[in-house]
């Protein structure tokens, strides 16, 4: 089992921003969420590259701050996730994608029946531990 993942002990990445703020791509934080139950699926980076393609094709599409290349979500998991509006904050430095999941869910980790997450928000903080919230049982 990954602690990380599927673990409680909390162990929050601190460092995630900095190294994403050293990409040379230029990123801008993205929010993706349920255009229907307004559920937070994951956070995620944006150059103008995904942008642009997020735009063009219909679909999320962000930057893999580690690996530095484009993520097209769901070209490997099937877990596509539709595109319904791209909205800009005010400051203009963070994105919000409101999709629609088409397939599976929307984390790359998986409940304890084995089918993909519908968010990545699976986990609560409850007295300096992590606790799986209801209906996100661990995977075993």
């Amino acid at each position: 089992m990954d602690q990380l993942e599927e673990g409680t002990a909390l162990s929050i990445d601190f460092g995630k921003i900095h190294r994403a703020a050293a990409s040379p791509e230029g990123l801008v934080p993205v929010v993706l969420q349920h255009a229907d139950t307004k559920d937070v699926l994951f956070v995620g980076y944006a150059n103008h590259l995904a942008l642009a393609e997020t735009l063009a094709s219909g679909r999320a599409v962000l930057w893999s701050a580690s690996r530095d290349e484009l993520w097209r979500k769901g070209e490997t998991s099937g877990d596509v996730l539709a595109l319904v509006e791209v909205r800009v904050n005010c400051e203009q430095n963070a994105l919000l994608y409101l999709v629609r999941p088409v397939g599976g869910g929307a984390c790359h980790t998986r409940d304890a029946s084995g089918a993909t997450r519908p968010t990545c928000f699976y986990r609560r903080v409850a007295d300096g531990a992590l606790v799986f919230v209801e209906g996100f049982e661990p995977s075993t």
